[in-house]
């Protein structure tokens, strides 16, 4: 008598779903990048921005602050027989970034009234 061999799959579960989790895309968020020369200045800056935030029971993020960018510059001080005399220059660019979830229209029109020192720019990224 010859023998069958049945082979069996195996049965995967359903995942479940649940309906009332809110999804990472539903939930807004106004996502805002703040830079500056001086640190100081930024954080002046950043403080004004949660201040005025927080006056509208706003769920703020941060602030977090992100690698600062250092840019260097070499140059000749002499131009003619002193050839190996050089200066070096840098420029630092502090960065900082806040989330604000779920923003409301008030919070978003005071943010856009707000005025900053000069030598600080903010980026508003809504997503």
């Amino acid at each position: 008598m010859t023998e069958t061999k049945i082979k069996k799959t195996p049965v995967r579960a359903k995942k479940a779903v649940s309906a009332k989790a809110p999804k990472m895309e539903d939930i807004g968020k106004l996502r805002i990048r703040v830079r500056a020369y001086e640190n100081k200045v930024l954080d002046a800056s950043v403080k004004q921005i949660i201040d005025t935030a927080m006056r509208y029971d706003a769920r703020i993020v941060g602030p977090v602050p992100l690698p600062t960018e250092i840019k260097k510059y070499t140059v000749n001080r002499s131009t003619f027989v002193h050839k190996n005399a050089r200066e070096q220059f840098e420029m630092r660019v502090h960065k900082r970034v806040l989330d604000i979830v779920n923003p409301t229209p008030k919070i978003v029109e005071a943010l856009t009234t707000l005025s900053l020192p000069s030598g600080v720019n903010v980026d508003v990224k809504m997503s």
